[in-house]
């Protein structure tokens, strides 16, 4: 199971996954921002179809890393809409990887709290803000 947290736990090896909010002026285009002004706005642990959802958009967006891992990835409304409709449907799923933690069922709970966290993304946006997803495993 994955864990929506508020606080970062202690670091023990395995997937943590952050969402983070920059003033536009701090945005470095889909794969960089400026890290001196990032507000951390969400935080999990072994997450992993978010993580993979993520990584698909990120390839979408023409991402290449051999390891999406360390990379952030910018969100925007029409990604963040998307993955309301995606989570509303279940169609996110658990994934397995090296440190990524079990396989779980993605059910009505997960999908609640992803679409919890993209209307807290998209509220960043609209005051002015960018937002980056990123991760660490």
């Amino acid at each position: 199971m994955f864990y929506l947290l508020t606080k970062p736990m202690e670091k023990i090896m395995g997937l943590d996954m952050y969402a983070f909010s920059v003033p536009a002026s701090g945005a470095k285009g889909d794969f960089e921002m400026d890290n001196e002004f990032k507000k951390e706005i969400s935080y999990w642990r072994k997450h992993n179809a978010l993580h993979a959802w993520m990584e698909d958009l990120y390839r979408a967006k023409g991402g290449d890393a051999p390891s999406f891992n360390c990379i952030p990835v910018r969100l925007t409304e029409a990604d963040l809409n998307k993955l309301i409709s995606d989570a509303k449907a279940e169609l996110l799923a658990s994934q397995t990887g090296f440190f990524w933690g079990s396989q779980y069922d993605y059910d009505t709970e997960c999908a609640r709290q992803d679409i919890d966290f993209a209307y807290k993304a998209l509220a960043e946006i609209a005051k002015g803000y960018a937002v980056y997803y990123d991760s660490w495993w």
